[in-house]
């Protein structure tokens, strides 16, 4: 092992459980520490993970000067003050997604980070898929020339989670707009180059969670009558370059789908792309005839999820830039905040 980076995850109930396998396959990395305010379940993931340093309390996690990077992996709400805490204390941080619950928040944590000299990365996994890393290599070689519109979607048929971390505003900032809006939102952007967005219309809506016998598909339990989150959004975002999208979430909506329907359209001056079943489309002109062309990236190495932590690890010690740099997290978040803000105003939220 060229260098050991020694990991602290906090919040090691849910996503966490995606993270292990990536910190294990990491040649500079190995947790050495872990924080839990559920008793049991951090005794139980300490004993999978064969750790013997566990912490009820966050702060002293962060406050351990042997550890170099803390991985969080909590509630939405709590990411800010925990990622800032710990680059103060000088560790590099991972954070899951969104970064933070708003644009502020994130900001304050690259002040944070640009205090310490820390690297301050989003766990966006999208990003690491064998299909998307292909697509993106493909977008940059120019084969859709300019990209001036998009549709993106994320779409569910009663599929959430009916965690208080997840239905409770004051613990997530918001519901499938920032859940899995995030993920979808992130990838759009990424693939589009990170065109600046100036100016968001959306709307929301809690329709189907409020109707008696209302559900969660994936438990079966009764969605909770306090449920303060909406269950579906949609926006109309347009960017600096003359480039728009439009974005659709949901977690409730009667949509044909097994479990989840995510997509992505980019359309260019050259042609137009579609995602996850990767699909090149074109026109030639001269003989007017549609050209359709399949990709078939081959499926190898990590699952995303890991292989993001490992792609951390490995910028640390090779003193590269952040694979998942805050800024561009921040431009998601201004985007899905402005969303919020619009439907408060009841028309078009203007970011810049």
């Amino acid at each position: 092992m060229s260098q050991s980076l020694k990991v602290g995850v906090i919040g090691v109930g849910g996503i966490a459980g995606t993270h292990f396998p990536g910190w294990q396959a990491s040649p500079h990395a190995e947790v050495i520490a872990l924080s839990d305010p559920a008793a049991p379940v951090l005794e139980r993931i300490a004993r999978e993970q064969q750790v013997t340093l566990t912490y009820d309390n966050p702060a002293d996690l962060i406050a351990n000067p042997d550890i170099d990077v803390v991985d969080i992996c909590t509630p939405n709400m709590y990411h800010a003050p925990l990622a800032i805490a710990a680059l103060q204390a000088g560790k590099h941080v991972l954070c899951e997604k969104p970064l933070a619950p708003t644009p502020a928040d994130i900001d304050a944590m690259i002040a944070a980070r640009d205090a310490s000299g820390k690297m301050l990365m989003t766990a966006q996994h999208f990003r690491f898929e064998n299909e998307t890393q292909a697509l993106k290599k493909e977008i940059e070689a120019g084969v859709l020339g300019d990209i001036y519109h998009a549709r993106s979607w994320m779409l569910r048929r009663n599929g959430f989670i009916l965690r208080p971390g997840f239905i409770y505003k004051k613990n997530s900032g918001g519901g499938p707009c920032i859940d899995i809006g995030v993920h979808i939102l992130d990838l759009t952007l990424w693939m589009m180059g990170h065109p600046k967005p100036v100016a968001v219309s959306g709307v929301t809506q809690d329709r189907l969670s409020k109707l008696p016998g209302a559900f969660a598909a994936w438990s079966g339990e009764a969605v909770p009558r306090d449920m303060d989150v909406e269950e579906f959004a949609a926006a109309f975002v347009r960017f600096d370059n003359g480039a728009s999208l439009i974005l659709e979430v949901s977690w409730l909506l009667h949509h044909k789908t097994t479990g989840e329907d995510m997509q992505m359209w980019l359309y260019g001056t050259k042609g137009g792309l579609h995602w996850p079943q990767p699909e090149l489309l074109t026109t030639n002109y001269e003989t007017k005839r549609f050209l359709n062309t399949q990709y078939s990236p081959v499926k190898s190495g990590l699952e995303p999820h890991a292989a993001e932590c490992v792609a951390f690890a490995d910028a640390i010690v090779n003193s590269a830039p952040s694979p998942v740099p805050a800024e561009e997290s921040r431009d998601v978040m201004a985007i899905l905040d402005g969303l919020y803000q619009s439907v408060e105003r009841g028309g078009e939220f203007r970011l810049a």
